[in-house]
């Protein structure tokens, strides 16, 4: 009883763990946000929210870098912690400046709130032994 309440027949390895998270982050992000703002930048540049003061086209590639490029690299585990940085400076100000903080109602910054949520546990742990980063440098994050 005591094995099934603790889960011990699953494999615990935080590596396996940061490799999940790589995946399921930069690839959602990448085909919900990403790629969106890649493939119709020219259209979206006019009317893309600006809360920096640096003009829709200027606010838009930086977003576009962060939830496309960066993303991708998180999925990759290359520059992982800096890819990391670079979505949690996006996500915060996407939650904090656009959304008002609001978990909930018609323009809730829930999602940006999860994913803030997730690059702070990638900055923390790094990208893990099944990384690009561990392969090239050795660096796994972590202890």
């Amino acid at each position: 009883m005591k094995r099934l309440l603790q889960l011990d027949f699953l494999p615990c390895r935080v590596d396996c763990g940061l490799l999940a998270l790589r995946l399921w982050f930069g690839i959602s992000l990448f085909l919900i946000h990403g790629w969106g703002k890649l493939s119709n930048f020219s259209h979206m540049s006019a009317k893309f929210p600006d809360p920096l003061h640096i003009g829709s086209p200027a606010s838009l590639a930086l977003a576009t870098f962060a939830e496309a490029v960066c993303s991708l690299l998180i999925i990759l585990g290359l520059f992982t912690r800096l890819s990391a940085i670079v979505l949690i400076i996006n996500m915060a100000t996407a939650f904090i400046m656009i959304h008002q903080g609001a978990l909930g109602g018609q323009h809730s910054g829930e999602l940006a709130f999860l994913y803030l949520g997730a690059a702070v546990a990638l900055l923390a742990g790094g990208g893990g032994r099944y990384s690009l980063d561990a392969k090239i440098g050795g660096v796994t994050g972590g202890s």
